[in-house]
């Protein structure tokens, strides 16, 4: 990574140059074990459990409920895959409707130019971090797109089991890794469809045990 000052109006500007020699390949050559995560670290109400969920949706669509922090996975017959998640904070939330363009396993992080410039930790791993236990992406990540354009946004497993319920990410959706990751990745029975919408829903009901 080469960083710079660039005067620009009596002000300065910092950006940055990646180093594409240093990128990491998008998904790690090692399929990791995913490790299990101590359900006692999350609410009960944030569990994966399925749910009666009204909704006109293709099965297989993600709806992802910011308010609630909860994220929906639509099955046959009014029924969903309901997840507690984390979401992003004030000023970083994601919503709208996109295409999961891509899902990937182990997945690489390149964290944008604006959290490089202001986060020591992209900072760090300015030309991208590779896929790994130790990633902040986890053991899956689904990529949205809008327009034919990356969001930047990600839906994926995290190493932070306790931030599910919380809005405390930079805008994407983290989901617990372990298991519940595994109802995401490529291929997965029931996840036919590439669409993700971001909104409050209404229409879920109480949740069954």
């Amino acid at each position: 990574m080469l960083l710079r000052e660039h005067p620009i109006r009596s002000t300065v500007a910092i950006f940055f140059v990646r180093d594409p020699a240093l990128i990491p390949p998008p998904e790690s050559p090692v399929d990791f074990e995913i490790a299990s995560v101590n359900l006692k670290s999350i609410p009960s109400k944030y569990r994966r459990q399925i749910v009666e969920f009204d909704s006109f949706e293709t099965p297989g669509t993600v709806i992802v409920d910011p308010h609630q922090r909860m994220l929906y996975l639509t099955l046959e017959d009014g029924k969903a895959l309901r997840f507690g998640v984390g979401v992003g904070r004030d000023g970083f939330a994601w919503s709208g409707e996109a295409l999961i363009n891509m899902k990937r396993v182990w997945p690489r992080w390149v964290p944008p130019e604006e959290m490089v410039l202001r986060d020591d930790v992209a900072a760090k791993w300015a030309n991208g971090m590779p896929g790994g236990p130790e990633n902040p992406l986890g053991a899956r990540a689904l990529y949205l797109f809008a327009n034919g354009e990356d969001t930047l946004y990600r839906i994926h497993g995290t190493n932070e089991p306790k931030s599910i319920g919380k809005a405390v990410s930079s805008g994407c959706i983290r989901l617990p890794k372990s298991r519940y990751c595994r109802a995401l990745q490529p291929g997965a029975a029931g996840f036919e469809s590439d669409r993700a919408l971001g909104r409050k829903c209404n229409r879920a009901a109480p949740e069954r045990h």
